[in-house]
């Protein structure tokens, strides 16, 4: 059974939410203690997981930062915060997507779908392992996983995605609408700075391993991926 693990601190609303979600065939697990989040996390082992931002102790950017570092579980940001800051922080903390209350719980449902196509449904990948390379740079997309010369980076289920379609089209313009088609089913409800912050993460990363200016914007276009980078003088 696919579980979904809600992490909200107002009761009313997580018991909401768990029973719009049985309803379409999934289990719900609420949480209500939040000292040892990680642990009920492991022990539950969700497909899942709906996490509020303001809790008790720490707050969910904490937390989804913990997951991170045990599971690429899609993690989806629920919160009455609707700064574009809260947003983006919840990106950049591991999130996979976001929800401002006060939400329509079809809206939830199928933000939950999208993830799980995705993460292991009909739009995971089916090939055990794969390997995208161009100019010397090596991604490893069921690992999540970029490689160039003995420097790696470890990426999110989206960035994973996002850059191996603008390393496939590279040199290419990915139109902006291409890419939020092909990372999200439902793009319409998908936040339009999302797309800025994950070409940003990838970008950084990118910059980390010693490529700089990987990505390229065209204003009112797309992106467009260089893979150029430094050799040492040894090589």
């Amino acid at each position: 059974m696919n579980t979904i693990m809600i992490v909200e601190d107002d009761l009313k609303i997580a018991e909401l939410l768990g029973t719009h979600i049985k309803k379409y065939g999934y289990e719900s697990v609420i949480i209500q203690k939040f000292e040892n989040l990680l642990d009920s996390f492991q022990k539950v082992q969700p497909v899942v997981v709906l996490l509020d931002v303001n809790l008790p102790n720490y707050d969910g950017y904490y937390w989804c930062q913990q997951i991170r570092t045990v599971s690429t579980c899609p993690i989806i940001f629920i919160s009455a915060r609707s700064d574009e800051m809260d947003i983006i922080r919840a990106l950049e903390n591991g999130g996979d997507d976001y929800i401002i209350k006060p939400f329509h719980y079809e809206v939830v449902m199928s933000k939950i779908r999208s993830q799980l196509r995705r993460a292991t449904g009909e739009y995971a990948l089916k090939i055990s392992e794969r390997i995208v390379k161009k100019n010397g740079l090596f991604l490893f997309p069921e690992r999540m996983e970029l490689r160039l010369k003995d420097k790696q980076a470890f990426l999110t289920k989206k960035e994973t995605d996002l850059l191996e379609i603008l390393l496939t089209k590279s040199p290419l313009l990915v139109k902006r609408e291409v890419l939020l088609e092909q990372l999200w089913d439902n793009y319409e409800y998908v936040n339009e700075n999302t797309l800025n912050v994950n070409i940003n993460r990838v970008r950084k990363k990118l910059q980390d391993l010693g490529i700089e200016n990987a990505i390229e914007t065209v204003r009112g276009a797309g992106h467009r991926l260089h893979v150029t980078w430094t050799k040492d003088e040894n090589e």
